[in-house]
């Protein structure tokens, strides 16, 4: 098997994408292999898609054969195609939910205990604060979280076997310069030697089907649209497998907003000041209900840092396999459609119309990226501009609950004070007229005169007797 490298890459020891061993890749990096007459020899990296003029000692990509086993010619019929970029769900969903336990499971000793007060919180307990004070509404935030990051780790899995594939010679120089009908056959063998591992991804396929088009039609136009079907379903296939990520990326914070709704509700449900005449009691109502504010507000702060946590990587992703399928699509318009020769206007010694035949191509190809990258632009701004409305009805909706929540708490409060001091003012009032009813009766106790006359008893020897 022929792999490519670069130039740079001469001397080093590397792994081989097909079987995984280490192979040496040779000091010089030449091939003695004449250009191709009549077609443009490729320059640059592997490709040859930077533009520079080629060199004439080094007309054709460095390639090196590593020291493998050849493999067996399959029979044609092709391979069974898995999906190059959608993860298996189950999967996804399996590696997600050991990763939520995992995460459960390491902040649980740090839940604070109840009598802790939340200002005395470590920085642990106040984060596992954030999982456990909403459980249902964290918990499956959580666990939507892990359930991306989980799809993000099998399609980065993806890509890589996508980006070893793109390192095979799957066109060798050695079986001819140019593809006709005399040696595509061989081709295609080689293709079908390939190690298994790498035989299903989007280069080779796409690359297989091309050949096995041009054996039986021996069209280069009916290739060149094949192809540019094939990159516009890769492209659809890599935007559809989008789809689960970006609900997630919009129902994460959307539950974060649920939660704090449903965090104001308890705290205003909790605030009755009916019968309180003790200050303190009323303190304490209020202390319970700012605590709840506190506590629903949250739910909001870890779905934002759950959303704000999955977005850059999501953009990356899709920013790496866009150009992984740029590559193909690149190597496929400069590499293959050049050296395909159906024996028409070529063998006549004129190159103008397959030129132009090609140009149209790239030209309908840009044209359709740029009306698909417009169309998809102002569906992902109509979706932002949908959930920033979203959003500010919220807060709104938000703001008018809590100061609707606060006037009444001010007048409840105010109405409790001021009935306090009315009462205590009757009272004190109450108490002044007795203590003044009081002293006019001792006054006039005072100025009273009480005689008492003493009578004296008879005895057995009084003279009266």
């Amino acid at each position: 098997m022929q792999l490519k490298a670069e130039p740079e890459m001469a001397g080093k020891i590397v792994r081989c994408p097909g079987c995984n061993t280490k192979v040496s890749i040779p000091g010089e990096l030449v091939s003695d292999l004449p250009a191709p007459s009549g077609l443009p020899a490729p320059s640059g990296d592997a490709w040859g898609r930077d533009g520079d003029t080629a060199v004439a000692d080094d007309p054709l990509p460095p390639t090196f054969a590593p020291n493998h086993a050849p493999s067996h010619s399959s029979e044609r019929g092709g391979w069974e195609e898995k999906d190059p970029t959608n993860p298996n769900a189950l999967l996804s969903f399996g590696v997600g939910f050991v990763i939520f336990v995992a995460v459960i499971g390491i902040l649980y000793p740090f839940k604070a205990p109840p009598d802790v007060a939340a200002a005395n919180y470590t920085l642990m307990q106040w984060i596992a604060s954030l999982f456990f004070k909403h459980m249902l509404v964290s918990l499956t935030n959580t666990l939507f979280f892990t359930w991306a990051v989980a799809i993000l780790y099998l399609k980065y899995q993806k890509l890589s076997h996508q980006r070893k594939a793109l390192l095979l010679d799957v066109l060798p120089w050695e079986i001819g310069a140019e593809i006709n009908a005399d040696n595509v056959g061989a081709f295609i063998d080689n293709l079908y030697k390939l190690p298994r591992s790498l035989r299903d991804s989007m280069m080779v396929n796409r690359i297989r089907k091309a050949l096995e088009l041009f054996e039986i039609k021996q069209n280069v136009g009916d290739v060149t649209n094949m192809l540019s079907s094939q990159s516009d379903i890769d492209g659809m296939r890599i935007g559809g497998s989008y789809t689960l990520l970006k609900a997630f990326l919009w129902a994460i914070p959307i539950l974060g907003f649920i939660g704090t709704v449903i965090g104001l509700s308890h705290a205003i449900s909790g605030m009755n000041f009916a019968g309180m005449n003790d200050l303190k009691e009323i303190t304490a109502t209020l202390g319970n209900v700012t605590g709840g504010l506190g506590t629903a507000f949250d739910a909001t702060l870890l779905g934002l840092v759950f959303a704000l946590g999955l977005n850059f990587p999501l953009n990356s992703m899709m920013k790496s396999e866009d150009d992984c399928l740029n590559d193909i699509d690149s190597f496929c318009n400069e590499v293959l459609l050049p050296r395909l020769n159906d024996g028409g206007s070529i063998a006549g010694g004129d190159t103008n119309g397959i030129m132009e035949v090609l140009v149209k191509a790239v030209a309908n190809s840009q044209k359709e990226f740029l009306v698909d990258l417009n169309a998809l632009s102002a569906k992902i701004k109509e979706q932002a501009d949908n959930l920033d409305r979203r959003a500010a009805a919220h807060q709104e909706r938000v703001d008018a609950e809590f100061a609707r929540a606060v006037n009444r708490m001010r007048e409840d409060f105010t109405s409790a004070i001021t009935d306090a001091v009315k009462q205590s003012t009757d009272y004190n009032r109450a108490l002044a007229s007795g203590i003044q009813s009081l002293n006019n009766t001792l006054k006039e106790l005072g100025s009273q005169q009480i005689l008492i006359h003493q009578v004296k008893k008879k005895g057995w020897f009084s003279r009266d007797s």
